[in-house]
């Protein structure tokens, strides 16, 4: 209700027992932290999930807010998303792999849904739930039907890196065509450095009620906003909005605009809406007064929970020169050879040896 906040601590989740607790070798896996990995609503708010690094994922209902299952996933998620119909909640982990749970059936376990070859780090639906958009590490956003998961109706390609590589792209994702792509470096100030790599999306929010698109960056205290045309089928940049701390997270309330959550204890959430055009921060009311109060006293954890380092880091691919590495290893080798045979052929020792042995073969192919 309005005046109380609902809190709900994983470490206090139902654990695991101690027989599900096991790799597939049988031996003791790593215990998690209990750290959130991801979580989302569903689209009427209905619902809630989250997933951990303990392996948990816990579905509540939000009318009123009450925890309704804790269940086991296979591996560690990186993303969930609800379908359309609210119906079920798709899980995607780390192995590339997407589950999906009933939400109706609250203890039911998770089927596997499909697969890729690497990470994914983003899947969703299409609004008549006909279809599944996985993100993988690997460059490739898949288009599979719901239905038949194996079955594929596209591929959007283009991405250079992981589908977080500093461009944010407008796709008809049936066709698997490119419509439009922004560097967001170029959307950068001239005093700022150009490397993509600082400019991994971290978030992207939709508002249906302004068909305005935001896009938040790792670690970059930046939100970009652009503007939706989805009769021209174009994405028109709008607004760069600049914050004097690092920003955490973005989402959108149908009916207030966009919160931000940035890395300030006297004012750790900000609620901004458009004015004549230009998106502002709002004055603050009792809302926003009575969420700061109830995140400041949880400032603690906030802080040991959003480390300051690039979140991403780990997702980019190392490239190594080992052509160099290997041609002068060859050469030492090389060199090496040709000492010794230099000291054992007779050409180091008499003139008389040296002339002995210069009509031989050995000593020509030397």
């Amino acid at each position: 209700d309005e005046d109380v906040v609902f809190t709900y601590d994983c470490s206090t989740a139902e654990k695991k027992a101690a027989q599900e607790n096991k790799g597939e070798d049988g031996q003791p896996m790593d215990k998690g932290s209990d750290m959130i990995l991801a979580s989302t609503f569903s689209k009427s708010g209905s619902y809630f999930a989250l997933t951990d690094d303990s392996k948990r994922l816990i579905l509540f209902r939000t009318k009123p807010w009450q925890c309704l299952s804790v269940r086991t996933v296979v591996r560690r998620c990186t993303a969930l998303t609800f379908t359309a119909s609210e119906e079920r909640l798709l899980v995607a982990d780390k192995s590339g792999d997407v589950y999906s749970f009933s939400v109706l059936e609250p203890d039911e376990c998770g089927r596997l849904e499909l697969g890729h070859l690497s990470m994914l780090l983003d899947v969703t639906v299409s609004p008549d739930d006909c279809f599944i958009l996985t993100a993988d590490r690997d460059e490739k956003i898949r288009i599979s039907w719901a239905a038949a998961p194996h079955s594929i109706e596209a591929f959007c390609l283009g991405h250079t890196e992981e589908v977080w590589d500093g461009t944010v792209r407008l796709w008809d994702y049936r066709s698997g065509r490119q419509l439009q792509c922004y560097d967001l470096a170029s959307l950068q100030d001239l005093a700022e450095p150009r490397s993509h790599k600082g400019l991994a999306a971290s978030r992207i929010a939709f508002w249906g009620q302004e068909s305005c698109v935001v896009l938040l960056c790792d670690c970059i205290p930046v939100v970009f906003i652009f503007q939706l045309d989805a009769s021209r089928q174009q994405l028109m940049f709008r607004q760069r909005l600049t914050f004097p701390h690092r920003v955490w997270d973005v989402a959108f309330e149908e009916t207030q605009g966009l919160w931000v959550l940035q890395d300030y204890h006297e004012a750790p959430l900000v609620l901004w809406r458009p004015v004549d055009g230009q998106w502002q921060p709002a004055p603050e009311d009792a809302v926003s007064q009575r969420l700061c109060s109830c995140l400041r006293t949880s400032w603690a954890m906030l802080e040991g929970s959003v480390g300051t380092e690039e979140s991403f880091r780990s997702l980019y691919k190392a490239t190594f020169d080992n052509m160099t590495s290997y041609l002068k290893k060859k050469e030492e080798r090389l060199q090496q050879q040709l000492e010794k045979k230099r000291r054992r052929s007779p050409l180091s020792g008499s003139p008389g040896q040296t002339k002995k042995a210069c009509p031989g073969p050995a000593a020509l192919s030397c």
